[in-house]
């Protein structure tokens, strides 16, 4: 068991939260959740000793591991795929190279009488104990095992890191948990990077395979597959239940609506107390009353309602220009990269109005079609754009086009017309830009930031046919929600690229699938989607 005890963090006297303490238990797991900024991930940096708290401690077995999974992978690409999954054994083939050391000073040196030599004797054993008391493991074959049951190939083992996408990335940060095998596993936002088939994958392995586990996630069909238990964090201090991420939800609104009753009830008994302090504060036969009320009031303890973000914004794109029927027409397109061929032979033809989903595993092709679209790339094969078709671009790296040198409310009062003007504050208020932080220059803000941003210009800019190349990856649950409803509101053509399930549910009514060189279209939506491709892959998965 791994406890967290009486953890308080502040930061330049403001806290973030006190006095929280909690168990994690065998087969614990967590989904950690709450509002952006209450400490969600400082918390899970604090059970990872990533950070320490201001007070309090982590409590565990000295024999535990912990594997930390970050937002943001792989921060030096110096190494071949084989090596840096390799970096999982680091601590006992560490141990191992100091030993071997300790060993040689031992045969070298001659003065066997000093403290010194004594101390030397004493490390070695000391490690010697802790080092033979590990399984006997071929560190090499684990590796390899781990790395193709991930869907590697032995060919990938010599190349380097940074030639991996996203997705592929997130694997060898798992694979090194997997071979660590870690008592407590801790996983901050992992279905970022993630395609469809990677995100069942890891469900897959979190249910069935790990001991514990803690996730912050936005997406909310991954949280809800996977754990059995919800803490979440709020007004610094925080709520254990012992039940999935739904259930929570109707948990957290009962909640919340008994402490509003009884903040209302108080709230009437005070001013009941002072309407009657100040009507007789003169009166001589009072005065006990009145000084016994006074002192009553003085030491009550108010009521605390959580806060809930009832802020709501009924977001609208523009409307759209009408374009031809059939906005786009692609037929027996090929794309190569040299030798590598990334899709043959694609037909795929999108008509006006509709709201359509590229999915597939990472590197199969996705975005390559859609910089065909935009006409980034040469290809081979016939792409037509029929007339007027004006395009809304949201690729992953929109947050780097930004001027970074203007405020985040002037980046969008720059390209804001009509009734929109009069709600800037309130638009920017939904996409987390409350407050002073719409005063912030571009350049000072995080990654994610950016990206929420760049979404915003998105959504003020008349257009009829929208592409969005992995909008969800830095968007709350809450924003996803706005978002969402805005893109089935959009009287224009929408092409989609995601691995959100929850996001696509109900707003893509068709799924090209991207694999084994091809495009393949399915005239469901994701829910049918995934059911078909759960029975045709599964020999594939057994097979692997």
């Amino acid at each position: 068991m791994i406890s967290v005890d009486n953890i308080s963090v502040a930061f330049s006297g403001s806290t973030l939260f006190s006095n929280i303490n909690f168990n994690i238990n065998v087969n614990d797991r967590i989904a950690l959740m709450g509002k952006n900024g209450a400490g969600k991930s400082t918390l899970l940096k604090i059970i990872a000793n990533e950070l320490k708290p201001t007070i309090g401690k982590i409590s565990a077995p000295s024999d535990a591991v912990i594997a930390y999974l970050p937002q943001h992978l792989l921060s030096k690409d110096d190494s071949t795929l084989f090596e840096e999954t390799s970096k999982a054994f680091g601590n006992i083939l560490g141990m191992k190279k100091e030993m071997d050391e300790l060993n040689h000073q031992l045969e070298t040196r001659t003065d066997y009488e000093s403290d010194e030599y004594m101390k030397i004797i004493e490390k070695v054993t000391s490690l010697s104990e802790k080092f033979y008391a590990i399984e006997d493991i071929n560190y090499d074959a684990e590796v390899e095992q781990t790395l193709l049951g991930l869907g590697f190939l032995r060919e990938d083992f010599k190349r380097p890191t940074k030639e991996f996408s996203g997705g592929w990335r997130m694997r060898v940060e798992l694979a090194k948990i997997l071979l660590q095998k870690p008592d407590l596993i801790l996983l901050d936002e992992p279905t970022n990077h993630l395609d469809i088939e990677s995100i069942q994958w890891l469900e897959d392995f979190l249910i069935n395979t790990a001991k514990a586990v803690i996730v912050i996630s936005h997406d909310k069909a991954f949280v809800d597959h996977v754990t059995n238990r919800t803490i979440e964090v709020t007004m610094g201090r925080i709520y254990d239940y012992k039940v999935t991420y739904t259930e929570y939800l109707q948990l957290r609104k009962e909640r919340r609506e008994q402490q509003q009753k009884a903040f209302d009830e108080q709230q009437k008994m005070i001013a009941d107390n002072q309407q009657f302090i100040e009507r007789f504060k003169g009166t001589y036969s009072k005065t006990h009353q009145v000084q016994s009320r006074v002192k009553m009031l003085e030491k009550l303890d108010i009521v605390q309602v959580d806060e809930v973000d009832n802020s709501a914004l009924n977001l609208r794109f523009p409307p759209a220009p009408r374009s031809g029927s059939y906005p786009v027409i692609i037929s027996q397109l090929t794309k190569k990269y040299d030798e590598h061929v990334v899709f043959n032979n694609a037909d795929l033809t999108i008509e006006r109005g509709e709201k359509v989903a590229f999915v597939g595993k990472n590197g199969e092709g996705k975005s390559t079609m859609i910089k065909a679209i935009m006409g980034e790339i040469d290809f081979e094969g016939k792409l037509e754009k029929t007339h007027n078709v004006q395009i809304g671009y949201f690729a992953q790296n929109q947050a780097s086009l930004l001027d970074e040198s203007l405020t985040v409310f002037d980046t969008i009062d720059n390209i804001a017309v009509g009734d929109i003007r009069r709600k800037i504050n309130d638009l920017l208020g939904a996409f987390m830009f409350g407050g002073d932080d719409s005063a912030k220059k571009v350049k000072v803000l995080s990654g994610g930031e950016k990206t929420r941003l760049a979404m915003i210009k998105l959504l003020l800019e008349p257009v009829n046919l929208l592409i969005l190349d992995e909008p969800t990856n830095h968007l709350d649950i809450k924003t996803k929600d706005i978002l969402k409803d805005a893109l089935k509101a959009f009287d224009g053509t929408l092409i989609l690229v995601s691995h959100d399930r929850d996001f696509l549910d109900g707003l893509a009514s068709k799924i090209f699938e991207f694999g084994n060189k091809r495009v393949k279209e399915h005239f469901e939506d994701i829910n049918g989607f995934l059911k078909t491709k759960k029975m045709e892959n599964l020999k594939e998965i057994e097979a692997k």
